[in-house]
């Protein structure tokens, strides 16, 4: 990712990312999740219904409310 940094800091603005997982990182993973040799809850910061997604995703793009990974329950 290439960007201007000083025009970046003087409108104080906020980069979001993520990267793409690929199939094998998923074969790698799923079996560690599903032993619980890796505890998924620490990532977990929101849950919502699956009727909620609307009324909530705005507060979920807040930064004060530091959303990391928000499970749909459905």
């Amino acid at each position: 990712i290439r960007f201007h940094d000083p025009e970046f800091h003087r409108r104080e603005m906020t980069l979001l990312s993520s990267r793409n997982a690929l199939k094998e990182d998923f074969a790698r993973i799923l079996p560690l999740l599903e032993g619980g040799q890796i505890d998924a809850q620490a990532w977990i910061t929101h849950r919502a219904g699956y009727g909620d997604v609307i009324e909530r995703f705005s507060t979920w793009l807040d930064p004060q409310e530091r959303a990391l990974k928000v499970v749909l329950e459905m």
